[in-house]
């Protein structure tokens, strides 16, 4: 006899199209890469489809295994990944998200890569990691231009080559960074790892990392104490005659989320390395890599946001609770529309951003922009992704609690892009650092945010108190977070304001600058139009 019948459950997501997202596609207009609008719709079927979400579930379900001796006892130190890692890791890699603005001439290359980052992220997020440390490597091997001569064709080819062999002989690369060490951490001038000059130019390199990510990739960017100084060095993990570089894998790290990325302790054992950059220019070197992830980073927090949102609003309305749908309860369209305007304000800013690496190398201006918006907004986006996470999986109940949901994955992989390439103090700092030895970063600020000004009063009010801020250097360190939080809301605001659904912006101002709002989401004055906002998260 049945005991019951399953009614009032929300129908499966999937399929979905994770490429019909308003904000995103009107940014990629905006800055100048429409014309890669119909690859970044063909990649949210993609990564919305039955296909991609099961490999993303799976490479998460069973992650990678260390291997550090073969059968005979032979060392090896390999990572075996689960085979739908592969998948992701190739239709990433066919298109372009790991080096196509370096072979790609056209104008806004760096804006369709983001947004094609950002829309197959929502598959998978861990593999992104790989990618874009690939991506990211080629600014800084450029100091070296024979290496990059040699190298660069093959991390920007739209090949995926796995496997240990050569670095020249195979088809595609995929590179990775090794910088902390357990003694220093965020710290890198504290390294200990050395670096001695060999006859042949090469340098041999003893010491240890305490976080190399991907340690499967087939050559490493790493810090290492020269006779000069502390020095960038490039490491394959094959040498040219063939031979294992050592470097050992001594453990994969077992970490809250990005469970499908390994993540590693390693050392190296007299390991063969090649100079990039000058000798004691080891940090201005590596941080040309270290910022284009930062962008990535943004990136990444913006496609967690947009995920989260997507599912609270898909499950909400398709549930029916005291008596009515849920995204028809006034409480719950509240909570709804603020997770849309805190993942629209992430997606906007995200995008300016990506169009301004585009035009950096042309432009002076761009390039100040540039370098202080990527500072504040990774320190403020970054950080709001793990609350906004939490909101959305409360939304689904204990449904979002379980792991079927897909919910949970989400909130483990929120705190990531936050302490990646330098947690909350270091980005604050960091910006208060560019405002203090690049001035014009500051003008570039100011003219970007008052390009709006005139529209909101409260976005002007925002806009006059961060001058009285940096007016005021007294105890600027301590008032780091407060004043690179109000610098990355006001530049949020001035984009939403020119270039945002107008219901968006108005509620943005309104809560976020205006002082009109809770300390939860969910907390939006009356008056704002929540339909609007709601419907831009509609993917079905």
């Amino acid at each position: 006899m049945q005991t019951h019948e399953v009614f009032n459950q929300v129908p499966n997501i999937v399929p979905f199209d994770a490429g019909r997202n308003p904000a995103l596609l009107e940014g990629l207009h905006r800055e100048g890469a429409g014309w890669a609008e119909d690859e970044v719709r063909e990649l949210g079927i993609l990564a919305g489809g039955f296909a991609a979400q099961e490999w993303g579930r799976l490479a998460n379900e069973y992650p990678p295994v260390l291997r550090t001796h073969d059968r005979y006892g032979n060392r090896v130190d390999e990572v075996e990944f689960h085979p739908h890692w592969h998948d992701l890791m190739r239709v990433a890699v066919e298109h372009g998200l790991h080096g196509s603005p370096w072979t790609d001439d056209r104008p806004g290359a760096h804006t369709a890569r983001a947004a094609k980052f950002y829309t197959w992220g929502v598959a998978e997020a861990g593999h992104m990691c790989p990618i874009s440390m690939t991506y990211a490597i080629v600014p800084a091997l450029r100091n070296n231009p024979e290496l990059a001569a040699r190298y660069e064709p093959l991390l920007a080819s739209r090949t995926y080559d796995f496997g240990l062999r050569e670095p020249s002989t195979k088809a595609g690369l995929i590179a990775g960074m090794s910088m902390t060490e357990k003694q220093g951490g965020s710290d890198v001038r504290a390294n200990t790892t050395s670096a001695t000059p060999q006859p042949d130019g090469s340098y041999r390199i003893v010491g240890h990392k305490w976080f190399t990510s991907a340690p499967m990739s087939d050559m490493f960017l790493t810090l290492a104490q020269a006779p000069g100084g502390l020095s960038c060095f490039l490491l394959p993990r094959v040498l040219p005659d063939g031979s294992r570089n050592p470097i050992r894998i001594q453990r994969l790290k077992d970490k809250l989320g990005n469970k499908s990325n390994a993540s590693s302790e390693i050392e190296y054992e007299n390991a063969t390395g090649w100079l990039v950059g000058a000798e004691g220019a080891g940090v201005k070197t590596i941080i040309e890599m270290v910022n284009m992830t930062r962008l990535d980073c943004v990136i990444g927090s913006a496609t967690n946001m947009r995920a989260s949102t997507v599912y609270a609003v898909h499950h909400a309305r398709h549930r029916v609770a005291f008596g009515a749908e849920l995204i028809d309860q006034p409480a719950m369209r509240n909570v709804l529309a603020d997770l849309v305007i805190e993942s629209d304000a992430a997606t906007t800013v995200m995008m300016r951003l990506a169009g301004a690496t585009d035009r950096a190398s042309g432009d002076p201006a761009e390039a100040a922009l540039r370098r202080i918006a990527l500072a504040v907004t990774k320190y403020w986006v970054c950080k709001r992704a793990p609350s906004h996470a939490a909101e959305a999986l409360e939304c689904l109940g204990g449904n979002g609690y379980a792991e079927e949901s897909g919910m949970p994955r989400l909130y483990r992989e929120a705190p990531l892009m936050s302490i990646w390439e330098g947690s909350g103090n270091v980005a604050a700092l960091d910006a208060l650092r560019a405002m203090g030895r690049q001035p014009e970063t500051v003008e570039a600020f100011f003219n970007e945010v008052t390009l709006a000004k005139g529209a909101n009063p409260r976005l002007d009010d925002a806009i006059a108190k961060v001058g009285k801020e940096l007016a005021d250097l007294g105890d600027i360190e301590y008032r780091a977070r407060r004043v690179v939080e109000l610098m990355a809301l006001v530049l949020q605001g001035a984009q939403l304001v020119r270039h945002g659904h107008p219901a968006v912006a108005d509620a943005f101002c309104a809560t976020r600058l205006g002082d009109d709002w809770g300390i939860a989401f969910g907390t939006l004055p009356t008056g704002v139009d929540t339909g609007a906002i709601i419907e831009r998260a509609f993917v079905e």
